[in-house]
């Protein structure tokens, strides 16, 4: 019996995960409430600072990109892999946000409130069975996903090119449309990743699995969250 219980303790289960997963937004949230505050703090410290934040912003950005395909390629680091990337990406964030919100005031908190309802929306929906996750699922969303990427490129190297090149392609109403589906293709793929975490519950999976899966609900709620906010940030731009 007590071979069978440490068996036990050691395999992975769902409401593990999602423990894991709330470790994590604890951290991120922490970092990005941090960062928020640090930004502030040196928004009148010249140029100096401005190349501290631009640096830190850049060296947390790149490392958690490294973090996460680490972590694909040795699930085993998730333990600690995770938490490092919950609180550098909370300062990548944190700095958008507070950009963001200077902007456009309001619309973070109007973000964070929309993110948590998409979520609880995909995820009820999710559990009654109106959203099935199957192989051709995750096959067509690898696609669209595929396709995400792509665009991120090409905006990306039409911002190397200049602004008003860019903005010309993401602004207005086909920006809004592009955000919509954006959005649309982050919440599919939260919902994926849940199915994911419950699958390899149901499989025993070892324990370690428990933070790799809590690290992929974290990397697309981040995901939909950036997009929420880019999605509301382009709606009140076209308004005025």
């Amino acid at each position: 019996m007590g071979g069978l219980a440490a068996d036990s303790a050691e395999r992975m289960t769902l409401s593990g995960t999602l423990h894991r997963t709330a470790i994590l937004l604890v951290l991120f949230a922490a970092s990005a409430v941090c960062s928020w505050i640090e930004v502030g703090l040196f928004q009148h410290g010249g140029k100096g600072a401005t190349l501290v934040l631009a640096l830190v912003f850049s060296v947390c950005a790149i490392s958690g990109v490294v973090l996460v395909w680490t972590t694909v390629f040795i699930k085993t680091w998730s333990p600690v892999t995770g938490p490092i990337y919950a609180m550098m990406q909370g300062v990548v964030v944190g700095f958008l946000s507070v950009g963001m919100d200077r902007r456009f005031p309001g619309v973070v908190i109007q973000a964070v409130g929309l993110t948590i309802a998409i979520c609880i929306c995909l995820l009820v929906a999710y559990r009654f069975g109106f959203i099935r996750v199957t192989e051709s699922f995750n096959k067509k969303l690898a696609a669209a996903t595929s396709g995400v990427i792509v665009y991120y490129l090409a905006c990306f190297g039409l911002a190397l090119m200049g602004g008003r090149t860019l903005s010309k392609v993401t602004g207005g109403i086909p920006g809004i449309l592009i955000s919509v589906i954006i959005v649309a293709i982050a919440g599919m793929s939260l919902v994926s990743n849940f199915d994911f975490a419950a699958q390899c519950s149901k499989e025993r999976f070892p324990k370690y699995m428990e933070w790799y899966a809590a690290l992929g609900l974290l990397v697309t709620l981040i995901w939909l969250y950036v997009e929420t906010l880019k999605l509301l940030s382009k709606a009140r731009n076209s308004q005025g």
